[in-house]
């Protein structure tokens, strides 16, 4: 099969997420931002099928590839699979930027009737299956969400071994895979990185959803750049360009921030406040899905390398499978609170552990959750192993290894 690539990267954490899913009567759905690697997990699910399945027929679809351009309906698609669906054996259908399809949806619900089907399929929207489609699949669809490469598989895909060096450069570049082909130096991996970034906005963004106001659009985005991790309304943000004389609505700022999440570009997290035990409706937090590409747009700052390692302890933390939200304590705050089944894990940021205050704050607003879920402080000190009246210290380098 001449399309897959003769050397695969493995991504070990997700080929154990879709495993026990291979074979099974279900649409597995990847998601994710654009390069973040969907098409190699299609590759790597595709080896393992070979491996498994002796007899069987595999039907790949890229609608990236003009090769494919035939292939504009949801009629088109079907009779696509239908017209190459094995005689004997299972049939392994994988359709890589499915979005691309028109009504691809309709597609989807009569080829998963097929119990000789076995669909897999990738977008870059994180609407892909919404609304309707979504009720309609009730129970017939499993959806994955594939990010930017970890550290440890960033020291993987680069050969590099553990050190202070290889966390600045991962927290530079970020973890977009396919710059393992490419010098790690500033010049080259940036304009690649914006590159890709113009690719999500126009392809993803404003040819997607009509957007008339780009240069708002990508105002916006170097705001969020700026203010990586800073709790922001609509209004404030509003507020905040109307000061730099650009008159945007709050419920446009919504829309256009909506469609960045929507685009995997950015992260909204909301804060839960922890005495009430509820969301707040109002408040949220951005954080980019991948570093490089905010660093790209905005620059690598040393006055940034705050705002730098908290986003990359949420993207770790979401990355493991937590679900996360920003706690609030009244006035205080605890930047992360993780829940995955039925586990918590709460953790703070800080960028080092030197000064009084910064412990005080730190520790203190973990002290104050009544709960024995596991508390920690991350910090880019060294110093780690000892406990703050039981809540542990970890360096960020351990905790990207570690947690």
């Amino acid at each position: 099969m001449s399309f897959i690539p003769s050397h695969i990267e493995p991504r070990a954490t997700y080929l154990e997420r879709v495993q026990p899913f291979i074979g099974k009567n279900l649409i597995k759905v990847f998601t994710g931002q654009r390069r973040v690697g969907k098409s190699y997990l299609l590759f790597q699910i595709m080896e393992q099928v070979k491996k498994d399945y002796s007899d069987c027929t595999i039907v790949y679809v890229n609608k990236e590839d003009l090769l494919f351009s035939a292939l504009q309906t949801a009629q088109d698609l079907h009779d696509y699979v239908v017209a190459h669906e094995g005689k004997t054996g299972k049939t392994f259908v994988f359709i890589d930027e499915i979005q691309d399809i028109i009504d691809f949806q309709t597609a989807l619900r009569s080829l998963v009737l097929h119990e000789n089907l076995d669909l897999y399929c990738t977008g870059s929207n994180a609407n892909l299956l919404s609304g309707d489609i979504a009720g309609h699949l009730s129970g017939r669809f499993v959806e994955i969400t594939v990010y930017s490469l970890s550290y440890i598989e960033f020291l993987q895909f680069h050969a590099l071994v553990d050190s202070e060096t290889s966390l600045n450069l991962y927290l530079k570049y970020g973890g977009l895979p396919y710059l393992k082909h490419l010098p790690l130096e500033d010049s080259i991996i940036f304009e690649y990185l914006k590159n890709i970034y113009s690719t999500i906005v126009y392809k993803d963004i404003i040819n997607r959803y009509a957007v008339r106001n780009v240069v708002f659009l990508e105002q916006l985005v170097h705001f969020l750049a700026a203010h990586t991790g800073s709790v922001f309304s609509a209004k404030k943000i509003s507020d905040f360009l109307k000061s730099q004389r650009i008159n945007i609505a709050p419920n446009q700022v919504q829309v256009y921030a909506q469609h960045l999440v929507n685009a995997f570009l950015i992260h909204k997290v909301s804060r839960y406040d922890l005495i009430g035990k509820r969301l707040f409706e109002i408040g949220d937090k951005y954080y980019f899905e991948n570093l490089g590409i905010r660093n790209g747009i905005w620059g690598f700052r040393l006055e940034d390398l705050d705002k730098i390692i908290e986003n990359v302890v949420y993207n770790h933390l979401v990355y493991r499978g937590y679900d996360v939200k920003v706690g609030a304590l009244g006035d205080k705050e605890v930047d992360f609170i993780g829940q995955k089944n039925s586990e918590k894990i709460y953790v703070q940021v800080a960028l080092s552990l030197q000064d009084e205050k910064t412990i005080a704050r730190e520790f203190g607003n973990l002290m104050q959750i009544a709960d024995n879920y596991p508390k920690m402080v991350v910090s880019l000190s060294p110093f780690e192993g000892a406990s703050y009246l039981g809540i542990s210290t970890i360096s960020l380098r351990n905790f990207l290894l570690t947690i």
